[in-house]
């Protein structure tokens, strides 16, 4: 069987989360190549994610938790991420799965980055998803 090429670009600002999400990430692809890259905050991450892209993998996954508080900082971080991973996703025609957690509570971050609503497993998933269906509508 074909084996995948998958990169795993997580900020690890928040260590304990990230490296659940990255954990249940590599669980789902296991079998596959997987190479991971760490940084330090979520900000970070779209610039990350533009350098993968470049050695043409299957699929990217963009994982972290950004903590929503008082101010609208968390929101600005979250939006400019998502529109960079969108256009650069659209662009080069390689998934790129966004699951950037904006999360205000402990619960909420144990919940989707150590627990049953882990969205590291989620991105594992949808990226599995996406390699089966490369190809599909390219023309190839």
């Amino acid at each position: 069987m074909k084996k995948g090429k998958f990169i795993i670009v997580v900020a690890d600002y928040h260590q304990k989360y990230a490296d659940g999400m990255v954990k249940a990430a590599r669980k789902v692809l296991q079998g596959h190549k997987v190479e991971e890259v760490r940084v330090p905050g979520t900000f970070e991450v779209p610039l990350a994610v533009k350098r993968a892209l470049r050695k043409k993998p299957d699929a990217v996954l963009a994982l972290g938790l950004v903590w929503q508080g008082e101010t609208a900082h968390a929101d600005l971080i979250l939006n400019s991420a998502t529109e960079a991973l969108m256009r650069m996703m659209i662009q080069t025609d390689i998934p790129v799965l966004h699951h950037l957690v904006g999360v205000k509570t402990e619960k909420q971050a144990r919940d989707r980055c150590l627990g049953k609503l882990n969205r590291g497993k989620e991105a594992g998933e949808a990226a599995m998803r996406m390699w089966k269906l490369k190809g599909v509508g390219r023309g190839r």
